[in-house]
């Protein structure tokens, strides 16, 4: 008797990758409609993102950037004549670069500080029987 049970092979066919779509550029005033339909609640994100065709963290971004507009177009004006108003932008990297001088003090401090105590070891207590 012979068997006839099929043959089994462990070979994998290659999965076909999608190719990818190309977003139509989107304006401006598409991206703020979508998000302050999301800020309105006339829509919800994922209903925008299926819209546009985007991912989660392509209208995050563009809520991000809305909201920082806002918050830069609101500036008193006499602010902004005199130059005392930072952009958002420009301010977080102002920070950071104060944050990255702190740090590297605080690295010299911290190398000094080992220097010293390698060069000047403690003196052990002597110890009484």
């Amino acid at each position: 008797m012979t068997s006839t049970k099929p043959v089994i092979t462990n070979e994998k066919t290659p999965k076909e990758k999608k190719p990818k779509t190309a977003h139509p550029s989107l304006g401006a005033l598409d991206k703020a409609q979508a998000v302050l339909a999301v800020w309105t609640e006339r829509c919800k994100p994922v209903d925008v993102c299926r819209q546009f065709q985007i991912n989660w963290m392509t209208f995050s971004q563009w809520q991000r950037r809305a909201l920082e507009g806002m918050l830069q177009a609101l500036e008193s004006r006499a602010n902004l004549a005199r130059g005392e108003a930072l952009s958002p932008r420009l301010r977080l990297l102002l920070q950071r670069q104060v944050g990255r001088n702190h740090l590297s003090r605080l690295s010299g401090r911290l190398a000094a500080l080992q220097q010293n105590k390698i060069a000047n070891p403690p003196v052990a207590a002597a110890k009484t029987p």
